[in-house]
């Protein structure tokens, strides 16, 4: 994994946008299915600010699996371009591409993908080992990540020693232990009951407020709601973008 990312690798967007953590301008994804083209994303435009709660919705089939992925920069555009935090990681190569999403996002995931033999400590250390951090420093900051989502006392334990919403607090760790820019949640409540849904729900609210950038996909009108903007996608391409009624109530 390189240490520093090339020079094509950092080209600034115009200063007018320089601010926003997430930029993209005309993003395309189009596979081929044998002769034909399937366009999943069509001209995608979208801007968000630092410290936004972002929901993003659509039915299936919509598109916004695939914005995800390219948000997450776990696949590239075919065309357009993306800015994560300042930098152009839309026509990056694959050794940046993982840099920028081991330094720079969170991943939350609703199967929260945690080693099932690791402890909760070692399974949050994790995207610390990747990034060559000492031993010593990563024991410290993974807690310091459990103190966070309340769940230091359990550091020990193994997931199947943990209930659901024990095991997403320790994936929302991990998501926070790299410091990033961007937390980014794919449907983190979809295993969860409605009771612990709330309180997971409850625990991104508070790492909004304490600065945080979250954007959350998700196909839960409710939990859609916990955001202040939700950006609706339809056919490959942005149908709507509005203020929740929660961010309206704050204005």
């Amino acid at each position: 994994m390189p240490s520093t990312l090339t020079q094509s690798a950092v080209t600034r967007p115009p200063d007018a946008a320089a601010a926003a953590i997430i930029r993209t301008e005309d993003l395309w994804k189009i596979y081929e299915m044998g002769a034909e083209q399937v366009a999943a994303l069509r001209g995608v435009n979208l801007l968000i600010a630092r410290n936004e709660y972002v929901a993003i919705m659509g039915p299936s089939g919509s598109g916004k699996s695939t914005l995800m992925n390219l948000i997450g920069c776990l696949d590239s555009p075919s065309r357009g371009q993306y800015w994560l935090n300042g930098q152009q990681v839309s026509a990056m190569p694959d050794d940046d591409l993982a840099y920028i999403r081991n330094r720079e996002i969170g991943f939350v995931f609703q199967t929260f993908n945690l080693l099932p033999r690791a402890t909760a400590l070692h399974n949050v250390e994790l995207p610390l080992i990747y990034a060559g951090i000492g031993t010593e420093e990563r024991a410290q900051r993974a807690l310091e990540a459990l103190r966070r989502v309340d769940l230091e006392p359990r550091k020990n334990h193994r997931p199947n020693e943990l209930s659901g919403g024990q095991r997403q607090r320790v994936a929302i760790a991990r998501a926070l232990v790299t410091r990033p820019s961007l937390i980014l949640a794919d449907e983190p409540t979809g295993n969860l009951d409605s009771t612990t849904s709330k309180e997971i729900m409850a625990l991104f609210d508070r790492l909004w407020e304490e600065g945080n950038t979250i954007v959350l996909v998700t196909h839960e009108h409710d939990i859609a709601e916990h955001a202040h903007r939700v950006i609706y996608i339809r056919d490959g391409q942005v149908a709507d973008d509005k203020p929740t009624a929660r961010a309206r109530q704050r204005t």
